[in-house]
C-alpha cells in the first residue's frame, strides 16, 4: 500500500498517512502480529468498546502493518498537557475505560472470569476525538485477569510519577484517581504488571529503576 507523511511514531512503530480516512501503522522491530490485534480491536468495537476502525488485508505485510481509521484530536496526554483536560479527569476517564473494556467478553477463552485486557491503556494511547475517547495501540492486548490491566495502568502512571520531571505530579493525581472507585486491582495482578515491565527491553534504566518507588506508591490503594 502506498502511503504518505509519517505522522506519528512510539517505541516500536511509525504512523503513516494512507488517505483521509486511514493511517497505516507499521511495526518497526518486525515482532508484532497486526492480524490478531486488528482481530482483537474488531471484536471489542463490535460490542461498543471505543476503538478505530480496522481495514484488514490491505497491505502487503499484514503482519507488521495495520491499517485504521485516522482519528482527529488530541491525546489524552497532549489535552493534559495544554490544560484542555485535568489530571484527576484523565484517571477517572482511564478507570472507566478499562471498566467499559472488562464489561466485553473474552474473544477466545472461556474461563470464568477472562477478560479482553489492553496492557498499555495510559493517556498516550487515548485519543479525543469529538465523538468521544478512542483507545489505541492494541499490540500487548491478550485475555486474562482483568487485575493485570489495572495493575499494569497504574504501574505505568506510578513510574512516571517516580522518575519525577513535569509530569511527575500530574502522573500521581492521575494515578490516585484511576483508582479512587472501587477497581479490580489486585496483588497478584500488581505482582506480574511489576515483573512484566521490569523485563520489558523498550523500558529505560531509569525507569526500571523507577519500579520500587513505583510500587510504593500503588500498595496504599490495595486496601
Amino acid at each position: 500500500m502506498r502511503t504518505g507523511r509519517l505522522i506519528g511514531a512510539g517505541r516500536t512503530a511509525d504512523v503513516y498517512e494512507a488517505g483521509a480516512e486511514w493511517v497505516l501503522r507499521r511495526d518497526r522491530e518486525g515482532a508484532g502480529d497486526a492480524v490478531a490485534e486488528g482481530a482483537v480491536m474488531e471484536h471489542v468495537r463490535a460490542h461498543g468498546y471505543p476503538v478505530p476502525r480496522v481495514r484488514p488485508g490491505t497491505t502487503r505485510s499484514p503482519r507488521t502493518e495495520l491499517v485504521m481509521e485516522r482519528l482527529s484530536g488530541p491525546t489524552m496526554l497532549r489535552a493534559c498537557l495544554d490544560g484542555a483536560l485535568t489530571p484527576q479527569d484523565a484517571g477517572g476517564l482511564l478507570a472507566g475505560l478499562l471498566r467499559l473494556l472488562h464489561g466485553v467478553p473474552a474473544h477466545r477463552s472461556t474461563g470464568s472470569g477472562v477478560r479482553v485486557l489492553h496492557l498499555d491503556l495510559h493517556p498516550d494511547n487515548v485519543i479525543l476525538t469529538a465523538d468521544g475517547p478512542r483507545v489505541i495501540d492494541w499490540s500487548n492486548a491478550e485475555e486474562g485477569d482483568p487485575g493485570l490491566d489495572w495493575g499494569t495502568s497504574a504501574v505505568i502512571l506510578a513510574q512516571v510519577a517516580a522518575v519525577g520531571g513535569p509530569m511527575a505530579g500530574p502522573a500521581a493525581v492521575m494515578l490516585a484517581a484511576l483508582l479512587a472507585d472501587p477497581s479490580a486491582l489486585t496483588p497478584d495482578g500488581l505482582a506480574e504488571a511489576l515483573r512484566r515491565r521490569a523485563a520489558n527491553p523498550t523500558m529505560s534504566p531509569d525507569e526500571v529503576a523507577a519500579l520500587p518507588a513505583a510500587e510504593e506508591l500503588i500498595r496504599p490503594h490495595l486496601g
